[in-house]
């Protein structure tokens, strides 16, 4: 008989990510399921290149290392693990683990899941030609990986076969929570909500103590448990309810306004968050403390999924090189953008007088100076500094050029600045991302279990439709003299990219609140904050069952991840930033008595 809830703790919210809190959720978690998070869009081009060099290579070592110690507890306990550290080898993955646990004495029934590597079907992409689905750009001649993001359903067929380990390379984060609850309460394909609410438990633990107040905009509420964070555990019940807690005893917080925080980060439209498994309805969400450390989620509504898969592909785009100086003393900003200047200018010298063409892309930005401010920068003169030079360009040799010089300013240049001595910086290769979709019908699933290899009928899916009309958020105007605050006041923001894309969470501190960011915080408003940035649009998206909004930037990365140049390459500051930003407020809020006072 199944449980009337599952607990399901995520252990790592990337590669990179601490391996401890495997231990955590295993020693003090009472957990049945443990499942590890570790991949991104660029994550999958370096396990490509691992591959490549050994056939036993393209995954992510780190949890072998996580659970090695915990097998013997793992395994008298009954809890089954669940991990996407596959990559781009999810049998050699399964191969090794095997192998761990037969070193421990330990029989454990381990699945793998594959199908996400396309590269075996270039012929068939390159006829068919799929466009870029944001840029519209032609796919590239010579590609690095090629990964479907795949569903849950295959994992809720492992785990129906006996499985107690499953490992798959690419899915969609949140797969790795609804498979274990497709299995556990049986949820069928057109289960559409409580695979919606599934869905939602794992994009809450996805990346691990973000979901209980790493990240939180009220930081010095959580700083005091930041060296032990506790890792956050999804209780769930059979009709896609959930409620979010941690370990006793760890740091970190879970309120509404945390979790709320971690299900905005990363969204698009909260209408029409889309999954292989189901199309989910974030906007109606409510969020509610169930006692100290745990918080209840209901309301999140589905619909169908489409009938593709999301594709990622990556591909090398020349290279990059960056590298940082500090400067101090009084004019520190002016004095480090004029070295940083004139440094590029005899880089670019030495490279044509070598045969080189000048650089394709330089970026400086002068950190402390408020150069990432734009138009909303402060008018101050800094005394301390970051000065950061990022450079592209075709050929890594040009590059080299710069890397040999790095050092001339602080002996020839300006006085006061230092970092030199980090060591001479090295040219990296550019990788971008080629998004697409493909037919979920042209995409076979294998689930790989005792020695066998069986297709997984994955269900087709179909036309997702339009999400059901919600009344509109209430608006209050606020007179053109009335005292103002800045936004922190008033709310609490998350803010994550998607390729070029942002996106900026807001949430309002108080319900009355958001009324008067309806009025004030508009679209416009954020594009103009981000003038600097933005090379697309912003649409405001309402999210009223938690009084907030959702604001999506197009193409104001500088294209993102590996191949920005600029120090934050993944919209992490964005939130914070517009959160300075004034708001008008009624008089009386700051009166005795009033929200503010």
């Amino acid at each position: 008989m199944s449980k009337s809830k599952i607990r399901i703790g995520g252990a790592s919210a990337a590669w990179g990510d601490t391996i401890h809190g495997a231990r955590q959720l295993v020693e003090r978690g009472n957990l049945d399921y443990l499942v590890g998070d570790f991949l991104a869009e660029v994550t999958m081009a370096i396990l490509a290149r691992m591959r490549a060099k050994s056939p036993e290579g393209g995954f992510i070592p780190d949890w072998l290392a996580a659970v090695r110690p915990l097998l013997p507890r793992i395994h008298a306990d009954g809890v089954r693990l669940i991990t996407n550290s596959g990559g781009m080898n999810p049998l050699a993955a399964r191969d090794a683990f095997a192998a761990m646990a037969g070193e421990a004495g330990l029989d454990f029934r381990v699945a793998a899941i594959t199908g996400d590597d396309l590269t075996g079907m270039m012929d068939e992409l390159r006829a068919a030609a799929p466009a870029e689905m944001f840029s519209g750009a032609a796919l590239p001649e010579r590609l690095a990986s090629v990964n479907a993001y795949l569903g849950a359903v295959a994992i809720a067929r492992a785990l129906d076969a006996g499985a107690d380990v499953v490992i798959t390379g690419r899915v969609v984060d949140s797969a790795l929570v609804l498979g274990p609850l497709m299995h556990e309460f049986g949820w069928g394909p057109e289960d559409y909500d409580r695979l919606a609410g599934g869905s939602l438990a794992g994009h809450v633990i996805e990346c691990g103590a973000q979901g209980t107040g790493g990240l939180f905009t009220d930081w010095e509420d959580v700083a005091e448990g930041w060296d032990d964070m506790g890792f956050p555990i999804v209780e769930c019940g059979p009709d896609g309810d959930f409620t979010v807690t941690r370990p006793e005893g760890t740091g970190g917080l879970v309120t509404p306004a945390t979790v709320g925080e971690q299900i905005v980060y990363e969204i698009g439209d909260p209408a029409a968050y889309l999954l292989p498994d189901v199309t989910c309805d974030f906007r109606d969400l409510r969020l509610v403390q169930d006692g100290p450390g745990r918080v209840a989620v209901s309301g999140v509504r589905g619909r169908a999924p489409g009938p593709d898969y999301k594709v990622c592909a990556t591909h090398m785009d020349g290279f990059r090189l960056i590298n940082t100086y500090m400067l101090a003393g009084g004019d520190a900003g002016a004095r480090g953008r004029a070295m940083a200047q004139a440094l590029v200018r005899r880089s670019s010298r030495l490279m044509a007088e070598q045969g080189f063409a000048d650089f394709e892309e330089v970026s400086i930005e002068v950190i402390g100076a408020e150069d990432t401010y734009g138009a909303e920068a402060r008018d101050f003169v800094a005394r301390e500094v970051l000065v950061k030079i990022g450079l592209r360009h075709r050929d890594a040799r040009a590059l080299e050029v710069f890397a040999r010089e790095f050092a001339t300013p602080a002996v020839s240049m300006a006085q006061g600045v230092t970092g030199a001595a980090s060591g001479r910086p090295k040219p990296a290769p550019v990788l971008r991302v080629h998004s697409f979709l493909w037919p979920k019908a042209k995409t076979p699933v294998l689930l790989h279990m005792d020695g066998e290899a069986k297709a997984v009928e994955i269900p087709q899916g179909g036309a997702p439709g339009q999400a059901p009309a919600l009344p509109d958020m209430p608006v209050r105007d606020v007179p053109a003299d009335a005292p103002r605050v800045s936004l922190r006041a008033l709310a609490w923001a998350r803010s994550g990219d998607k390729g070029d894309h942002a996106n900026i969470g807001i949430l309002a501190r108080q319900p009355d609140f958001a009324a008067v960011f309806k009025g004030q915080l508009t679209a416009d408003r954020v594009a103009a904050a981000f003038a600097h940035y933005l090379k697309g649009g912003v649409t405001r998206y309402e999210m009223p069952g938690m009084d907030g909004f959702n604001f999506v930037l197009e193409n104001v990365l500088n294209g993102g991840g590996s191949a920005s140049l600029r120090y934050d390459p993944q919209a992490k500051t964005y939130g914070q930033m517009l959160l300075d930003i004034p708001i008008r407020v009624p008089a009386e809020w700051l009166a005795q008595g009033g929200p503010l006072a």
